[in-house]
């Protein structure tokens, strides 16, 4: 069997209703959701594979696999699973396909910002970003997706981990990492964890074993490298606007205005005016300016 890759490197109050709730799948072998489940934020373009990867981690077909799917930054789709005797919720999250945000774009993912954030701090906090790219090659988009989940949203606070995918051609697929280590460094993108693995089954000569060591590689990692105890938590509604002026620097052209930016805190997100005035403004604030930042 070909050998993998997978290294652990040391270091290691709701405000309101989420708009347009939709009942997650789940796994009928998942852990209840008030146990220790470990609760990771799996993110990336879209055409990475974060279907197939879920599928790759559970064992089984539970994402549906399609060759494109286009959704708004930061949706989530939740999946939970268990290996080893661990608990785990994935939240399957859309993330940016541009270096940069339009206005209306910010705005919608204002939204689903805070719908993620209420979901994972129900579910327990965040435990782990499994950061989803293909073959390990790092483009703008990329490295303003790492910005967007590892810096804003979660403040550096959640360590991260990265899972090249799309590496069936190698004749030891950890080899991929070693060739792409120092293009992810060179970027800024700094992990606790890797994994070099394949996500496609087919009657290639020796992908059967591929895919079974890929399988052992990623759940070993997802095990060594997620938080072991409590995970981080983000405040609402402080969270929300320290994330939402982190973004700011995202908007390509044009800055949204405060009346916009409060109509979607209370029309979509459930927030009184009081409240969401005061995020808005907060969101518009320069970076350091705000109190407590």
């Amino acid at each position: 069997m070909p050998s993998q890759s997978a290294r652990h490197d040391s270091h290691s109050n709701s405000l309101g209703p989420q708009s347009n709730p939709v009942k997650p799948p789940r796994d009928v072998n998942a852990e209840p959701e008030n146990s220790r489940t470990r609760n990771i934020i799996l993110f990336g373009e879209s055409g990475v594979g974060k279907s197939s990867l879920i599928n790759l981690i559970a064992g089984r077909d539970i994402a549906k696999v399609s060759s494109d799917v286009d959704g708004c930054t930061m949706t989530s789709t939740r999946y939970d699973t268990t290996f080893g005797n661990q608990g785990f919720r994935i939240f399957d999250t859309v993330g940016l396909e541009e270096p940069q945000l339009g206005v209306n774009d910010y705005l919608t993912t204002i939204e689903k910002a805070y719908q993620l954030i209420q979901s994972v701090n129900k579910a327990g906090g965040a435990h782990l970003l499994l950061f989803c790219t293909r073959g390990g090659k790092i483009t703008d988009t990329m490295q303003s997706n790492y910005r967007l989940f590892h810096e804003f949203l979660c403040d550096k606070k959640v360590p991260l981990a990265v899972v090249s995918t799309d590496l069936e051609g190698e004749v030891r697929i950890g080899n991929g990492w070693e060739r792409n280590a120092s293009n992810i460094k060179k970027y800024g993108i700094p992990s606790v964890g890797h994994a070099c693995i394949t996500t496609v089954r087919d009657d290639t000569p020796g992908q059967a074993e591929k895919y079974a060591a890929s399988q052992k590689t990623i759940q070993e990692l997802l095990m060594n490298c997620a938080l072991k105890d409590n995970g981080f938590r983000m405040e609402v509604p402080d969270w929300l606007a320290m994330v939402g002026r982190r973004m700011m620097g995202l908007v390509a052209r044009g800055t949204p205005k405060p009346k916009d930016i409060v109509k979607v805190l209370t029309q979509r997100c459930g927030m009184d005016p009081e409240t969401a005035r005061k995020v808005a403004g907060l969101m518009r604030e320069r970076e350091g300016e705000a109190e407590g930042c």
